[in-house]
């Protein structure tokens, strides 16, 4: 709904409002009435204006990745996990949170996820080049849903190694568990595919999703990530540190590696050990 006369708008501002209302009701659930407001069209033009800008980031070199590093429980440095940033020429360095979401929905994350990947496999080889015996055996880089559904996405892969020159088993691909659950046949090809070559994968957030065991024993993943939501308070509380243990403990027995994110303190890296 689009109330006139509001000010001195013209046929087609009052439809745009109109229309602005529309896509606010959709996004409440639907079945819904939603007024326009002011703030609602300042929302969409700034939406917009970041679209239009996501969209120069990539030609223009804006994204920066950085690593956040991977310890085993000797405290040795074994991997790293790559995070994408988007340094804006007036915003400064932006996290994902405010651009992936505008990414996905525009399709523009399957051109920035294939980025993504060639830049940190290259970044790796670049480490171990200028490194001798370097420990930093393997990176973890995140698959949004578009980009996995790809058809092409299993060959995208393979010519990112074979640019790079990275051995497969360097390379961790992190899914959810909502990727990984939907549309099971197709996701079990491509992974398997993908294992065939020595790629590893790892389920992203476990834990916050569906967490299904029945899904678990049937994916063939590697490692389980557990969500720093759990990690952070596990010395102050119970609950987090028994579900913690919980999932460290099935893992151990179901065969997978356990990565626990948001490890900030000598006390929490003590109790994961």
């Amino acid at each position: 709904i689009a109330l006139f006369p509001y000010r001195d708008e013209s046929p087609d501002d009052i439809l745009r409002q109109a229309d602005t209302a529309m896509y606010r009701a959709k996004e409440s659930g639907r079945d819904a009435v939603r007024f326009f407001l002011p703030s609602m069209q300042q929302a969409a033009d700034e939406r917009l204006q970041t679209l239009n800008e996501l969209r120069r980031a990539l030609p223009r070199s804006e994204f920066r990745l950085f690593y956040q590093p991977q310890f085993n429980a000797e405290h040795r440095l074994c991997g790293a996990e790559a995070l994408l940033r988007w340094q804006h020429p007036e915003r400064g360095l932006v996290a994902p949170g405010e651009f992936i979401g505008l990414a996905e929905e525009s399709g523009l994350v399957v051109e920035i996820g294939d980025w993504v990947l060639h830049e940190a496999l290259a970044q790796l080889r670049s480490w171990q080049a200028a490194i001798p015996g370097m420990c930093l055996g393997r990176v973890a880089v995140n698959v949004s849903a578009l980009q996995f559904r790809q058809a092409d996405f299993v060959h995208k892969v393979e010519r990112a190694l074979g640019d790079t020159g990275a051995v497969p088993a360097s390379l961790t691909l992190e899914m959810t568990e909502s990727i990984l659950l939907e549309d099971f046949g197709e996701t079990i090809e491509k992974i398997q595919a993908l294992k065939r070559l020595g790629v590893r994968f790892a389920l992203d957030d476990f834990g916050t999703g569906y967490s299904s065991l029945a899904y678990l024993k049937r994916l063939p993943v590697d490692e389980l990530k557990i969500d720093r939501s759990f990690v952070r308070d596990v010395i102050e509380n119970s609950n987090d540190a028994a579900l913690v243990e919980t999932i460290m403990t099935m893992a151990r027995h179901i065969g997978l590696e356990v990565v626990a994110e948001g490890v900030e303190t000598a006390e929490v890296m003590g109790f994961l050990s």
